[in-house]
C-alpha cells in the first residue's frame, strides 16, 4: 500500500484481474459518462484498453469499505508509464500528439514519467481522493528516481473556442519554455492563444479549467505549447510538464512519506 485516508487506500494493480477492473472504470467513465467513441481495439466488452496497457503500471485507489473482493472496491485510476519501459516498448502514449521524443532527448539524465488514463468514478470525485492518489504517484516517483511527469491533460469537447479563456490563459501564462519547451505535433497542431492576455481574467479562467490541470497547476506544472484535438474521447489535450525539481515545497512536504496525517 503506498497511501491511506481514510477508507481509501492507494496502491499498484497485482494482477490482470485488477487491470481488467480499472479498464472497465475506464470505459464507464469515458464511453458511459463522456461519451467517447468507439474505435478499433479501443474499447471491447465494457473495458477500455490499448497496447500500453501491458507495459504500464496502474495505480489504483480502492474503498475498503466497499464489501465484496478488493478487486470491486477499485473507485478510481492511473496509468503510469516510465521511460525505460516505453523506450523499449517503441515509445510513449502522448507521442501522437506532442513532441515528446524531442524532450526526452535534450535530457538523457533525466527519468520521465508518462501520466495518463486518469478516471475516478463520480461519487469519489474529492479532495481526499485525489490527495491519496497524489501519495501513490509521489511514492512511485521517489521510489524510480523519476525526475519530471509529462502527459496530456483534457477539456471536454473538440472546439478550442469553448474554452478560450482557459486555453488562453495556460498559453500566456503557463508555457513550457526553455529547456522544458515542447510542441503539439505539426499536423495535430491547435493554437491555444485565443484571446490576448489584457482580456483574460484570472478567476474566470481558473473556474473554467478542469480540475486535473488546475491540480497540476498548483504543483508547480507548466504546459506545452498548441493544444490537440483527440475525436475518439471528444477531447481538447494539452501537454503537461511537471519537473520534480520545481514542485511546490509544500506540497512535497504535503505528499511526503512522513505525512503521518495520512494514517487516519
Amino acid at each position: 500500500m503506498l497511501g491511506k485516508i481514510g477508507t481509501l487506500e492507494v496502491r499498484l494493480a497485482r494482477n490482470a484481474e485488477e487491470i481488467v477492473a480499472a479498464q472497465e472504470i475506464r470505459y464507464r467513465v469515458f464511453y458511459e459518462e463522456l461519451g467517447a467513441r468507439r474505435a478499433a481495439g479501443g474499447c471491447d466488452e465494457g473495458r477500455d484498453f490499448d497496447r500500453f496497457d501491458a507495459i504500464c503500471d496502474h495505480l489504483l485507489v480502492l474503498d475498503s469499505s466497499i464489501e465484496g473482493p478488493e478487486v470491486r472496491q477499485i473507485v478510481g485510476t492511473y496509468r503510469l508509464l516510465r521511460q525505460e519501459t516505453a523506450m523499449a516498448a517503441g515509445g510513449f502514449y502522448s507521442e501522437d500528439e506532442f513532441e515528446l521524443a524531442a524532450l526526452v532527448a535534450r535530457h538523457p539524465n533525466t527519468n520521465f514519467l508518462e501520466l495518463g488514463r486518469s478516471c475516478v468514478l463520480p461519487a469519489y470525485r474529492g479532495k481526499r481522493t485525489i490527495e491519496v492518489l497524489w501519495q501513490g504517484i509521489w511514492a512511485y516517483v521517489n521510489h524510480y528516481d523519476i525526475g519530471v511527469m509529462t502527459g496530456c491533460a483534457s477539456f471536454q469537447g473538440t472546439e478550442p473556442a469553448d474554452h478560450a479563456e482557459a486555453l488562453s490563459f495556460l498559453a500566456h501564462h503557463c508555457r513550457a519554455e526553455g529547456e522544458w519547451a515542447i510542441r503539439a505535433v505539426a499536423d495535430r497542431y491547435r493554437a491555444m492563444d485565443l484571446m490576448p492576455p489584457e482580456a483574460i481574467g484570472l478567476r474566470c479562467a481558473m473556474a473554467a479549467m478542469p480540475p486535473l490541470i488546475k491540480g497540476y497547476l498548483r504543483l508547480g506544472a507548466r504546459i506545452g505549447e498548441g493544444c490537440v484535438i483527440d475525436h475518439e474521447f471528444g477531447t481538447i489535450d494539452v501537454c503537461i510538464v511537471l519537473p520534480v525539481a520545481s514542485l511546490d515545497a509544500r506540497y512535497v512536504t504535503h505528499y511526503s512519506p512522513d505525512a503521518t496525517r495520512f494514517a487516519a
